[in-house]
Formats: C-alpha cells, structure tokens, sequence
C-alpha cells in the first residue's frame, strides 16, 4: 500500500468515526424527545419568508390529513396564491381585509376588524378538530395594540393538547416569544423591492 493510499484510509476512517460519533448525539436526542403534544411555533424577524414559512407547515399539514385553518391579519382583498391552493383542499381562511394601516388610516376601523377576526381565531383555537392553525401577522396586532395581549396568551395556553399554531410577523412580543416552544428569526441580507423590483404574484404572494 502506498503512503497515499494510507492516507487516504486514515482520512476514510477518522470520518466514518467522526460521523458514528454525530449520530449517536442525533439519536440519543431522538430518544429522549418522547413528549407528544401542540407545539407553538413563531416565524418572526425583519427578513421576506415568514408567512411563506407559515402556509408551508399548513401545506404539509393537509399532506398528513390533518385538519389545518388559516387566520389573516394585516391582509387586504388581493389574491392569495396560498389560498387558492389551500382553501380547495379543506382549509378555512379568515381574512381581517383592511390592509396595512398606512392605507386604511383609520384606528377605530382597523381595531374593529382585528377584534373581529380574532373572534374568527379564538374558535379555531378552541375547536379540537382542528390540527394547525396559522395566525399569519398576529405580532402586528400587539404592536399596534389593536388587541389585549393577554386575551391573546389566554386562548394559546388553553387551545386543544394536540393542536399546533404557527404565528408570524415582525417584532414578536417577548410575551409570545416566552411562551412559544420554537422560535425562528428571519434576517434581511438583500431585497429585490429595494432595488425597484415589485411584488409579483405567484412568488411574493
């Protein structure tokens, strides 16, 4: 055998035991992770991708069979890709439909419908048959303090054992943050709107 040939085994052997050493971690991990229950999950952070990140947990959900419902706030009556592919397959949107506040202008109306949809939430989160549900651009509504937080922390502390919430948006109250299971932070590094480029359906929303 040459002393390349050697090497080269050394460096085979030092990986496969490398490699034995990672997945005895990774499985002593699996094995103690036993707890089955609803895990509360927040998408927040300044970067593009969370309510992508949201309806992509709500889509893999309906892949499983799982009952999944989605709660808008924020948005407005444009189109929803995600929507018309989600609501077809079994999956109940409620939409606050004002928009962004620097277009409604309008406090007492914004406060209104998020009340209104929070309602719409409030049953979901409630309602045992229900798997998932998606709270897309909730943090906004804590923010902008259209709704009490603890009637927020309230209706997630006592949702169904098993049910699952996602919750998106930016500036996540640290409330929220406390009491999620798994929380993931969306960093901006570049922007194509930033650089004149518009939102295009099919890929923005």
């Amino acid at each position: 055998m040459s002393e390349q040939d050697d090497r080269e085994q050394t460096k085979a052997r030092r990986h496969r035991e490398r490699q034995q050493r990672l997945k005895e971690k990774v499985d002593a991990k699996i094995a103690a992770a036993t707890e089955e229950r609803g895990v509360l999950l927040v998408l927040t952070g300044n970067g593009k991708g969370k309510s992508t990140a949201g309806f992509g947990t709500v889509a893999r959900a309906v892949g499983h069979g799982k009952r999944a419902a989605v709660v808008q706030f924020i948005k407005g009556a444009w189109e929803c890709g995600e929507r018309n592919l989600l609501e077809p397959a079994g999956v109940p949107f409620f939409v606050m439909r004002t928009g962004f506040t620097w277009e409604t202008q309008n406090k007492e109306q914004d406060i209104a419908a998020a009340e209104q949809t929070w309602a719409d939430a409030e049953r979901l989160l409630a309602d045992p048959a229900i798997d998932l549900v998606l709270l897309d651009e909730l943090t906004y509504m804590l923010s902008y303090h259209y709704l009490e937080l603890e009637r927020v922390l309230s209706a997630l502390k006592h949702r169904p054992a098993h049910q699952h919430v996602v919750i998106t948006g930016r500036a996540c109250h640290r409330a929220l943050i406390e009491l999620a299971d798994t929380v993931s932070e969306v960093q901006p590094v570049k922007h194509a709107f930033e650089a004149g480029i518009k939102a295009q359906p099919g890929f923005d929303y």
